[in-house]
């Protein structure tokens, strides 16, 4: 579907919180600063999101309710462990994720497919990524949520084309797509021209960050090689309406997250609001 001309999108600003502060009243203040009205937990006081007792989810909840943000998403860590792992043992977070959404009004829940397993062949893993991918999601689909496969590096799905044999294999309405154009980078492909045109039919979600081919350093979006300007841009031209959420990189980086700080997350999110301004894209 194809925007009209005349007719003018808003998405919804979200961003981690976490690579504010690990302090949630520091995350939010923030968020709020930077005129977001939605937060993606991926943790809080430190501790990941998929372990955070009842009573730190709930308070939790008050703090964001208070600052008058929605949470957009649960940035869970389901998918992130190798085969070794038993299928029982992402199960069961996701199960603790599922019960975050629920806490904090969450729809959505962020996922990966798998670390790859050095020395074997990425095809060897194919049918067991699947198979554990398909249990993800009629999990989710049971508890009324949607999960949003990320693109992370050296994960089974961190191609445009094994991205595409998941979604379309699972073909499942709770397992979608959580963009990340940083992410392609990192393994050498180009998001944009590589791979939007057949994945975009299955994009809910857009994570904010950028990268560059030569150092795989994370940058602020527009100030890499990830054709950011160019995604906003066909985003907009297909209708879209979901969260656009920043997830800076710009201090640390690693396997488990990275971090920016106040003054880092304000760059990040100035350089996506000139991209978006540039669109004709307002976020709200």
């Amino acid at each position: 579907m194809t925007l009209a001309s005349t007719e003018t999108l808003t998405w919804e600003l979200s961003g981690f919180g976490d690579e504010v502060d690990p302090d949630p009243r520091l995350q939010c203040a923030v968020l709020l600063a930077l005129g977001a009205s939605h937060i993606e937990v991926r943790s809080a006081w430190d501790i990941n999101v998929v372990e955070l007792d009842d009573a730190r989810l709930a308070e939790l909840d008050g703090i964001i309710r208070a600052a008058g943000l929605g949470v957009s998403a649960i940035a869970s860590p389901v998918g992130k462990s190798d085969l070794t792992q038993p299928i029982e043992f992402e199960l069961a977070r996701l199960e603790r994720a599922i019960v975050a959404a629920d806490v904090l009004g969450a729809k959505y829940i962020r996922i990966f497919s798998f670390w790859q397993v050095e020395g074997t062949p990425i095809e060897d893993i194919r049918d067991e990524v699947i198979s554990r991918m398909r249990q993800l999601a009629e999990r989710a689909e049971k508890a009324g949520v949607v999960l949003l496969h990320e693109n992370e590096k050296d994960i089974y799905g961190d191609t445009p084309e094994r991205v595409l044999d998941i979604v379309q294999s699972v073909d499942s309405p709770s397992l979608r797509l959580a963009w990340d154009n940083a992410n392609f980078v990192q393994v050498g492909v180009k998001p944009f021209a590589d791979g939007f045109a057949a994945l975009a039919p299955y994009i809910d979600y857009l994570q904010v960050k950028d990268a560059t081919f030569s150092t795989g350093e994370v940058v602020p979006a527009g100030e890499g090689d990830g054709e950011l300007q160019q995604t906003v841009t066909a985003l907009r031209d297909r209708g879209f309406r979901g969260f656009a959420s920043l997830e800076p990189h710009l201090t640390d980086a690693n396997p488990l997250g990275g971090f920016t700080g106040p003054a880092g997350y304000g760059r990040a999110a100035r350089a996506f609001r000139t991209l978006t301004d540039h669109a004709g894209v307002i976020l709200a």
